[in-house]
């Protein structure tokens, strides 16, 4: 890895997110009365998309919203201006990436897309049409009336698996907005996080918006590097960073394996795996440090396999380190589809090592030094479904992780280190207890979770027996 780059400018990058930044803040106060600060927030993105072919359109929709008339295509236009911004900082830094890690990005794929019917046009216009309310009223003006008025929408979506994807946002942004209401009373409004789901709730309620990814099929075999999970109240989702051999020869690329589960709230840590196991056999060769073999399984032009248990079978053993070692450095980078092209995605597998060990004595933050350069370690990703904790990568000399972008700085979230244990090179993997463990630590966790469940299972008994 070229770390000499990991703190240098990216040119331009400053530049577009003041840009988002100042339409951020016109958003705060709403678009229905707005006043002359927020008049220059949309100027500001007006003069950064300048040159570009959304220009003129975005200029017209600036005009009308300073004047606090924009219609709801003067404000799509405006949330289509803010996501090209985003895109473009996600562009930059992914180049940056690939300064960094000398891997190159795949080839597009000419996959065309499958056919397929498009969902009902009124429940999107009405999903638009909230959010549109949304943005004329402002952070600052939201209330309980208004924030609901997205359940009927969300619960005409949820029934329909092609709206699926739009009700789960909107319920949850609605969730966040609800728990904040009344907006006047906020000391603190999450500007960029509200801006960012209120742009993207807008753009995936336009046809086609959401229609399925072209796929191929990818046959050979897989080398998992590491599984990243993540977690809320109501639903968890484990996501397997891996690297894909094709059986035909060509060259290895990066790929990934999800697999999500609803979950009560006091399930949590090891117990996690419970709900996600009988889902994906592929937990079970992650915790067992096993290759799979492939065969015509589905992956979407994006890198993402679709998975299914009867197209896979465990293979070999396959060490994620040697697989990093050795492979790691030649694979090629997935393509990103259009509107996922935002900085928070950005999660590119990397191995690091040689570094020295940095702890904040009073906030107890971790980095990695390499001959001056430092690189923040966020140890708060890691998860406690998993034996890896904070105190093994402050004592580890090699490091598997996803290379991520926040708060305006490269940082890595760990997925498996090497330590020395009793003069012994072991490694501890986050996903180690994906497929069972024998660990004490992860035998108490499973077993509290497997108690909780039982206890929960038995109460949803009686009530549908009542």
């Amino acid at each position: 890895m070229r770390t000499d780059l990991l703190a240098d400018p990216v040119e331009g990058l400053d530049e577009a997110l003041a840009a988002v930044d100042a339409f951020d803040r016109a958003l705060v106060g709403g678009l229905l009365r707005p006043q002359p600060a927020q008049a220059e927030g949309l100027a500001a993105l007006t003069d950064a998309v300048g040159g570009t072919p959304l220009a003129g359109l975005v200029a017209e929709a600036a005009e009308k919203a300073a004047a606090g008339a924009a219609g709801e295509d003067h404000l799509v236009a405006l949330a289509a201006a803010r996501a090209a911004l985003m895109g473009s900082v996600h562009d930059a830094l992914t180049d940056r990436i690939g300064e960094i890690t000398g891997r190159t990005p795949a080839e597009e794929s000419d996959a065309e897309p499958p056919a397929g019917e498009d969902p009902p046009g009124n429940v999107l216009a009405a999903a638009r049409a909230w959010l549109c309310d949304l943005a004329r009223a402002g952070w600052q003006g939201i209330d309980h009336e208004l924030v609901a008025g997205a359940a009927p929408v969300v619960s005409a979506m949820l029934p329909d698996p092609l709206l699926r994807r739009q009700a789960t946002l909107l319920d949850g942004f609605a969730a966040e907005l609800a728990a904040s209401c009344p907006g006047a009373t906020l000391e603190r409004v999450p500007v960029r996080r509200w801006a960012d789901l209120w742009s993207r709730a807008l753009l995936l309620t336009l046809p086609g918006a959401t229609r399925a990814p072209a796929t191929t099929t990818a046959t050979g075999r897989l080398l998992p590097l590491g599984a990243d999970v993540h977690e809320h109240a109501t639903a968890v989702q484990a996501q397997i960073h891996a690297v894909f051999e094709p059986a035909d020869g060509t060259a290895p690329r990066l790929v990934r394996a999800a697999v999500s589960a609803p979950k009560p709230d006091t399930v949590v840590g090891a117990g996690l795996w419970q709900l996600l196991r009988p889902r994906m056999s592929l937990l079970a060769a992650v915790s067992e440090g096993l290759a799979v073999e492939l065969d015509a399984m589905p992956v979407t032009t994006e890198g993402d396999l679709l998975w299914d248990d009867e197209r896979a079978r465990a293979g070999e053993p396959a060490d994620p380190f040697a697989t990093a070692r050795v492979v790691l450095a030649t694979a090629a980078e997935p393509v990103t589809a259009p509107l996922d092209r935002h900085p928070v995605r950005i999660a590119v597998p990397v191995l690091v090592e040689g570094y020295g060990v940095e702890r904040g004595e009073d906030d107890g933050s971790t980095a990695f030094v390499f001959a001056g350069h430092r690189l923040a370690v966020d140890t708060d990703r890691v998860p406690a479904a998993g034996p890896l904790t904070p105190e093994a990568v402050a004592a580890s000399g090699a490091c598997v992780g996803l290379l991520r972008w926040d708060a305006g700085e490269f940082v890595l979230q760990p997925l498996a280190v090497e330590t020395t244990v009793r003069k012994k090179t072991v490694a501890v993997h986050a996903g180690a207890w994906a497929g069972g463990t024998t660990d004490k630590a992860g035998v108490r966790a499973e077993k509290a979770a497997t108690d909780a469940v039982a206890v929960l299972r038995e109460r949803a008994g009686r009530l549908l027996r009542k």
